[in-house]
């Protein structure tokens, strides 16, 4: 396995911190390297921020997040095209991705194709893992620079599961040679809502294997653990840090914070306590199993575990954004939970992507488009989802508001067309009437 950068302490670059994160880099316990969404990232537009810290010598990793490896189809290659391209105009030493699937159905499955819009978890099955290899060695074929994969966060568990996390994550690295971006968040977020032991998935991974890790901020509400990355970093996360720490010292260590950004002042104090943690920290060595000298060679896929597993994903997103029935063994409600998650972060996502419908909807903007969301799937991306909830308001007609409507019908012609017709009865006898009116 090739030596791996040395990073340093981290954050995860956004433009809302952009400036305090430029003050930060280069400085003494401030920030020594940065990580970028991938996707948000035009090679010939980068950021004026980014490139003033490449000129610094601040190093930029890109943090995809829609490869979607573990889903059953073969990666794309336009979207691995575009990941090479980002990592070669950022001049990273590395890219990272998800061990996840965010899309189900099309051709695989004979049904349409549907997009999460969230990282969703893959099942620890044989099944899963042999497809999940062939996709990572296509990637590796295709990216001009390592590759590393996260282990996720997880509301929902997957009946009959043959592994645990960390054994999925051995075999997965013994078989193809990848990196593994570790989140002690997420480890912490799937202890409290699917029972796994931190520690123990810890002295089952190839720790060796860590390019570097993720921590970040979440809570607890009802007896779930939501990683919202707009929190905090709590205690709990630190510990198992210092779990990991003793295990190993990581090349990079990363804090991640994607809403409800804090004062540079509150950045820099949870940077201090991850440089704490590491300070701290009294590698040992633990007993475990040793990796082979290189990736071991497996036969490809079968095409029938791809249906398999393309089979069983597709029905669960479709449970989770669809509203049929919840495929046999999973916890209904869980998928209730994950599917108001779902929908809740397409609303937020959406709000961004289009500002002006929270401003003209105002209150009812949210209810009105989770209610949307239960039975209207996402897709073709967020700008499409943010017409087509748009149109849905205006063939419902609710909120039953004409000023409000008024307006979001300008602000749909402009983006999209002729307005659509109300499907309302009363107003489908207004048009009628009019017509007969107009022939007169």
């Amino acid at each position: 396995m090739e030596q791996i950068a040395q990073l340093g302490t981290g954050i995860g670059w956004r433009p809302e911190i952009a400036e305090a994160v430029e003050r930060m880099a280069g400085v003494a316990g401030g920030v020594d390297w940065v990580e970028v969404v991938a996707e948000n990232v035009c090679p010939g537009h980068i950021a004026e921020s980014l490139l003033r810290l490449r000129e610094r010598g601040v190093t930029v990793v890109p943090h995809g997040v829609s490869l979607g490896l573990g889903g059953a189809d073969r990666p794309d290659e336009q979207r691995l095209r575009s990941l090479a391209e980002r990592a070669e105009a950022l001049g990273a030493p590395l890219v990272t991705e998800h061990i996840a699937f965010v899309r189900a159905g099309g051709a695989l499955t004979a049904s349409p194709q549907l997009e999460a819009g969230h990282l969703l978890p893959v099942p620890r099955t044989r099944d899963a893992l042999d497809v999940l290899c062939e996709n990572v060695r296509i990637a590796q074929d295709a990216l001009p620079v390592p590759l590393a994969l996260e282990n996720i966060a997880a509301l929902i568990n997957w009946p009959g599961e043959e592994m645990t996390e960390g054994q999925f994550l051995y075999d997965l690295v013994d078989r193809t040679g990848v990196r593994l971006l570790i989140d002690v968040a997420n480890l912490h977020t799937n202890h409290v809502n699917r029972g796994e032991d931190p520690a123990k998935a810890l002295d089952e991974l190839p720790v060796e294997a860590i390019a570097y890790v993720h921590v970040a901020g979440g809570f607890e509400r009802d007896g779930v653990w939501h990683d919202s990355h707009a929190h905090p970093v709590p205690q709990q996360v630190l510990d198992v840090l210092a779990d990991l720490t003793s295990r190993v010292t990581p090349p990079g260590v990363l804090l991640e914070r994607d809403d409800n950004f804090p004062e540079p002042g509150e950045l820099e104090r949870e940077l201090r306590a991850i440089r704490g943690v590491l300070e701290k920290a009294e590698v040992r060595n633990p007993e475990k199993n040793a990796l082979s000298a290189g990736p071991t060679p497996t036969a490809e896929a079968e095409p029938v575990a791809r249906q398999r597993l393309g089979l069983a994903q597709a029905a669960l997103l479709s449970a989770l954004v669809a509203g049929t029935p919840v495929p046999e063994g999973f916890d209904r409600v869980r998928l209730g939970v994950q599917a108001r998650a779902l929908a809740a972060k397409r609303a937020d996502v959406v709000a961004k992507v289009a500002p002006e419908l929270p401003e003209i909807l105002g209150p009812s903007y949210r209810p009105a488009f989770v209610a949307y969301a239960q039975g209207h799937p996402m897709a073709d991306g967020y700008r499409r989802d943010a017409l087509s909830f748009a149109e849905h308001v205006l063939l419902t007609g609710r909120p039953d508001d004409g000023d409000l409507l008024r307006e979001l019908r300008r602000w749909w012609l402009e983006r999209s067309g002729p307005a659509p017709l109300s499907q309302r009865p009363t107003a489908r006898l207004a048009r009628a009437t009019r017509r007969v009116l107009l022939r007169r």
